[in-house]
């Protein structure tokens, strides 16, 4: 047995079989970006080192899903079946009636069985919820929100231009409806200590998630994050591997046994990084390091969990 809840068989055990997801983007921005919350978007982010070659916005969506099939093939020979990950940006930043015809273009492919809609939990509300839970009784629909940080110091120094308590509200609104919904959360952001780190667990596991993402901070090449690094590099908690496979096992221990861990470590290709102090490690080793850690210690998700 896993001594974690992975999210690699959740698709398979709830719907019986494997759905892999293809990345698209779709052309939006965020409210950090354009106006209307801020400029210059979060701190850290250079999107163009998070979604693969094929997945660029002057494609058609009909075109990226094509691609993406084409591009996983490679790997996932037997998979038939694919989630269209609209991942880049803030995909929800539009009117309503225009998501409409954007999410359809994505359900004109016959191998797409659903949707993951990746963004803000300021740029959702109400009527976009109503119409997401209308969709998930015929499609599958999972919402992602970046969420990052527990803390307001944390969120107003990276430019995010919302609060925490904004993301609680998003989290529970959608719980209300019955939707899947996964967040984003990033270890390592400047001010944060790693007792703060440790601390995010119990407020995780308050929110009425089904799935949750971690990455170890990268300082991506050309972002105002990379500035700030060489400024402040003390403000920075840098993990070394090994001190990320402990602290991450630490941190599982406390988190409710049933929260599925999508992810635990991000991968980013070397050329958009400053350094890469871990070497150039795939994720699929970085997550065999994690089980043989757990192994190793003895332990596993929620060991040390309490309501």
């Amino acid at each position: 047995m896993k001594r974690y809840n992975s999210f690699v068989g959740y698709f398979k055990e709830k719907y019986g079989c494997r759905l892999q997801k293809i990345v698209i983007d779709a052309g939006f921005t965020c409210p950090n970006r354009d106006g209307k919350v801020g400029f210059g978007g979060c701190t850290y982010c250079n999107n163009d080192a998070f979604h693969p070659n094929y997945s660029t916005p002057d494609k058609p969506i009909i075109t990226q899903i094509n691609e993406g099939i084409e591009f996983h093939l490679n790997r996932y020979r037997t998979t038939e079946n694919y989630l269209a990950y609209f991942q880049s940006y803030s995909n929800t930043y539009a009117p309503l009636e225009d998501l409409k015809k954007i999410y359809a273009q994505a359900f004109e492919h016959p191998s797409v069985k659903g949707i993951v809609v990746g963004t803000r939990p300021d740029c959702i509300d109400e009527y976009k919820l109503d119409y997401f839970k209308e969709l998930s009784a015929e499609k599958i629909v999972i919402i992602e929100y970046g969420i990052e940080s527990c803390y307001d110091k944390t969120l107003k120094r990276i430019n995010r231009g919302h609060n925490f308590e904004t993301a609680v509200k998003a989290v529970e609104a959608t719980a209300a409806r019955g939707l899947h919904q996964g967040a984003h959360f990033i270890f390592g952001l400047p001010g944060e200590s790693k007792e703060e780190l440790m601390g995010m667990a119990p407020i995780i596991n308050k929110l009425p998630l089904n799935s949750v993402k971690f990455h170890q901070l990268q300082i991506i090449k050309g972002t105002a994050m990379e500035e700030e690094f060489k400024q402040f590099p003390n403000d920075f908690v840098q993990f070394t591997l090994d001190e990320y496979l402990n602290f991450f096992v630490d941190f599982l221990e406390l988190l409710r046994p049933d929260l599925y861990i999508e992810r635990f470590a991000g991968e980013v290709p070397p050329r958009f990084v400053s350094s890469t102090p871990w070497g150039k490690v795939r994720n699929v080793e970085l997550l065999r390091m994690l089980e043989k850690r757990l192994e190793e210690r003895d332990t596993f998700q929620g060991a040390k969990y309490s309501l």
